[in-house]
Order: structure tokens, then C-alpha cells, then sequence
């Protein structure tokens, strides 16, 4: 991801949630003595982070700071520690007032490339915190995973981790004790309505996170493909392209594509999925430090021509935003939900030296039609927010996504509905449809 060298441009790239590359520093020259205590030192850190904001950071006026004075002022400071000069770091880069040009520790660093790389070494369990009793609960063990061979089974309670108890934890502190070196073990204590609690012993290994789930749901008369995406993963192109391909084995006569909740993710894998949708029109433009422009269009590879629509929300960012917009411009998809969250930039992300990593704003990407989405988001072709209490129902039971308990996807129903009435000759549509246009409702 943070690859921000040659091959394409944008083709290393990750919005959102990450990059990964090597950092292509700027030496840092001083004077011989100096030179061994330095890279001995937290300073050798802030330098290499420094450097690569400095060369990278799409801002050029470093949002009117004098960038070289905050390099002297970390370089003059003494620090005891590692965890001084991260927070010294932390300190400069917020001056930039980017929430997205960020520093992380190699514990948060190894949490993004995990997410980023849609894989992971662990168990294979999906956690949530339940709402009433405060304990950790077995969403889903993930197929063929360690979990689902060792019996785990949805609404398990994970009592303890290796003896620790998880009483008072949240999902991301479990996680990090269950997650561990691939071919090591670990044993969950398990709580089971009906029965005594219990040990399951289990053997970590390297898990594909499935970031696309699908389904073939008859409604009424018609076969619709809905496919959900939860993050633009390395693995979320490969995916959907199989899911596609299912789905269109099966029949189905149009699809709904759910980008509700998804953050981003690579920028890369928001281009190729655009293009299995897509057989022309641009995805998406961005626009670096100096002004330099880079387009990147459909290459008539789209593996359906069916009616879609897309669902969104106001959580639906970046990576998600640039897949909406490139479909709605090019009037391939019907866009039905809620605004979406507005977040146009596109990151690097570079491993630094002891671990840890930075994430810097690298460009600023614009829609097919040239629209700024910057803090506004993309406005759906068919406007239906939900109420606090529709969003709690649905976002509470996940099961409910996607069904005739989901406002928003009986809306974007309707939609097909109106495109398959107005092609009734031809169900092989979806290249530059007319769609479904409705503002201002809101969901009771």
C-alpha cells in the first residue's frame, strides 16, 4: 500500500484505513560523532518520520507550519524513551490538523496491516460485546477455522483467554490475546447456555478475514444478488469477483450491493471492483502535492451489465466513496440510503524502523464528475435516512441486513423494480441506466 513508487500511482495506495510500503527516506546528515549516538536514539524515529512527511505530505505549506522549525525543535529534545518521542511525534503531526496523517505504535500499526491485509493469525472468531450481560460473545466462528473445528458455535461466551479472565475487557483486548504466532496455542474458556463452562484448546493460524458475504434473496417475482462489503481488504477484489460469478450462477436478475458501515480500506481494491462493475467511464481522479493529475478509468472488463443499486450510509468513507461515486457518475448504479461520511483524501502507509508505522496524506481524489466530497459526502440517489431506533435494530442484530426488516433495502428493491419496468425487454441492463431519483424521505 504505502508503495507510493512507480507501478501506478494509485495502485498502491489504500484510503482510509492504509497503505504498505517502504519508505523512500531522505538521509538525515550530521557530523560523524554525532551520527552514532543519534542512531542509537528515539531522535533516528522522528527523523525518519519527518523525512517522510516532508516528502509526501500533499499540503506543501504543511498547514502554514514551518515544518524545518518543528524538525529542529523534536532533534533538540532529550528523550528517555520510546514512548516520549511517540508522543512527540504525535504532538508535530497534529499541528498539520489531519486526523488521517497519523502516527502508530507497532502494536496499532500491526492491528492496520491486519485489516488492510484482510488476514490474520489467530483463531478465527468474530466477537461482539453483548449489550445486557457485558461478556464477550462468539459472533460467528469464520468456516474452516480453527474455531469452527474446535465446536465453537455463535452466542459462545468467551470467559477467559489462556486462564486470564475477560471479565471488564472490550473486543480489541481479547482479541490481542487471542490473536498470536501462527502454529502456537491458546485456550478459551467457554460459557454455553445448558452447560458447564468449558476449555477449548485451539491452534492458532493464518486466517483469510471475509470481507464479502452474499446471498440470493427471491423477493416477489425477482432473484436479487445481495452482496455486502465490510472493508476494501487485499483480499475484497478476489472476493467479489467470486461472488459475482456465484451469484450469476445462480441466476439472479439484478443486485444490491450494501457499503453500509465500510471505512475503506486500499485504494486499489476500490478500483478493481469498480471495474467488475463498470465496462467504461471513469472511477476516479486524484490530485498530488504539486498539482500532478492521475485518471483512472473502466477497462471493459465489468463481469455483469445487471441492474445494481448501492447502499450507503453516513459511515460509508473513502475507498467506499470513490466505488459509489464512480457507479452513480457514470449512472451504472442507483445510490440509496443516507449521506456518506465525506473523505477524499488518500494515504500512504509506511512501516517506520522499530515497528511502528505512519500514515500521510498523500493526495486528495476527486468523483467521475470532478465533485469534492470533502466533509460533505456523496448525496444518494434516493435519500432514506433511518431513525435511532431503525439503526440500533439493525446494526444490533446484523441479521437483519439485507431483509424485509431493512428500510433502506426494501427501498433499493423498489428502485430495481422501477429500472427492470422501465427495460422490459431487456434484463442484461445497468451501463449508464437513468436511476431512480428521490430525496427528503425518511424512514418510520
Amino acid at each position: 500500500m504505502n508503495h507510493l513508487i512507480q507501478r501506478s500511482f494509485l495502485s498502491q495506495l489504500l484510503l482510509s484505513t492504509t497503505l504498505l510500503t517502504s519508505a523512500v527516506l531522505a538521509p538525515c546528515f550530521l557530523n560523524r560523532p554525532a551520527q552514532a549516538s543519534f542512531q542509537d536514539s528515539p531522535k533516528v524515529l522522528i527523523d525518519e518520520a519527518w523525512q517522510i512527511v516532508n516528502h509526501e505530505y500533499v499540503d506543501p505549506t504543511f498547514n502554514r507550519k514551518d515544518w524545518q522549525a518543528i524538525r529542529q525543535d523534536l532533534l533538540s529534545r532529550d528523550y528517555s524513551s520510546k514512548e516520549q518521542a511517540y508522543n512527540a511525534l504525535r504532538l508535530a503531526l497534529k499541528q498539520l490538523d489531519d486526523p488521517y496523517t497519523r502516527f502508530m505504535d507497532p502494536k496499532q500499526f500491526d492491528v492496520l496491516n491486519s485489516q488492510t491485509s484482510g488476514e490474520l493469525s489467530g483463531v478465527g472468531i468474530r466477537l461482539e460485546l453483548d449489550s445486557q450481560t457485558k461478556t464477550l460473545t462468539v459472533v460467528e466462528p469464520l468456516p474452516n477455522s480453527p474455531a469452527a473445528k474446535g465446536g465453537l458455535k455463535s452466542g459462545d461466551k468467551v470467559l477467559a483467554v489462556n486462564g486470564k479472565s475477560t471479565k471488564g475487557m472490550t473486543v480489541d483486548d481479547a482479541s490481542s490475546l487471542i490473536r498470536g504466532q501462527e502454529g502456537t496455542k491458546v485456550v478459551l474458556r467457554i460459557g454455553r447456555s445448558g452447560a458447564s463452562e468449558f476449555d477449548v484448546p485451539l491452534t492458532r493460524a493464518r486466517i483469510e478475514l471475509q470481507t464479502v458475504r452474499y446471498d440470493v434473496k427471491q423477493e416477489g417475482k425477482r432473484r436479487i444478488g445481495y452482496i455486502r462489503l465490510s472493508e476494501f481488504s487485499s483480499h475484497a477484489a478476489e472476493q467479489m469477483r467470486q461472488a459475482i460469478q456465484s451469484l450469476l450462477a445462480e441466476k439472479v436478475d439484478s443486485f444490491v450491493l450494501d457499503l453500509r458501515g465500510n471505512p475503506g480500506g486500499l485504494l486499489q481494491a476500490s478500483i478493481e471492483i469498480s471495474r467488475m462493475w463498470m465496462d467504461q467511464g471513469s472511477i476516479v481522479k486524484t490530485v498530488d502535492r504539486k498539482g500532478g493529475s492521475e485518471e483512472i478509468a473502466a477497462n471493459r472488463t465489468a463481469l455483469t451489465k445487471l441492474p445494481l443499486a448501492v447502499l450507503v450510509d453516513k459511515n460509508s468513507a473513502s475507498s467506499s466513496e470513490i466505488l459509489t461515486g464512480a457507479l452513480k457518475d457514470n449512472k451504472r448504479a442507483t445510490v440509496v440510503g443516507s449521506q456518506t461520511f465525506g473523505k477524499a483524501l488518500v494515504q500512504s502507509v509506511h512501516p517506520l524502523s522499530d515497528g511502528s508505522g505512519l500514515a500521510v496524506t498523500i493526495a486528495h481524489y476527486y468523483t467521475p464528475n470532478g465533485t469534492d466530497i470533502s466533509h460533505k459526502g456523496i448525496e444518494p440517489n434516493v435519500v432514506l435516512d433511518l431513525s435511532t431506533d431503525q439503526q440500533r435494530k439493525l446494526y444490533t442484530n446484523p441479521k437483519l441486513l439485507g431483509t424485509l426488516e431493512d428500510p433502506q433495502y426494501i427501498r433499493a428493491i423498489a428502485a430495481l423494480e422501477q429500472i427492470a419496468n422501465s427495460h422490459p425487454t431487456n434484463q442484461n441492463v445497468g451501463q449508464r441506466l437513468t436511476p431512480v431519483t428521490t430525496t427528503g424521505l425518511s424512514a418510520q
